[in-house]
């Protein structure tokens, strides 16, 4: 934001792209945990983490679009 409160615009593309890179990357390991809980027997803590894998890779995608 600028110093009178206005709002400064869209981040740059490159900051985006390795936002939503790391999003990929947590939302990845959370996948990993899921199925790693799933394949265990751990059914709660797998639908967490899967949970955790879907909100993660939407906030990656809300980045890119709506900048």
């Amino acid at each position: 934001m600028i110093e009178d409160g206005r709002p400064s615009g869209r981040r740059p593309i490159l900051e985006r792209l390795g936002m939503a890179l790391v999003a990929l990357v947590i939302g990845l390991l959370f996948g990993t945990m899921a199925l790693a809980a799933w394949s265990g027997g751990e059914l709660f803590l797998a639908a967490m983490a899967g949970l955790g894998a879907l909100m993660t890779l939407w906030a990656g995608v809300i980045t890119i679009t709506r900048g």
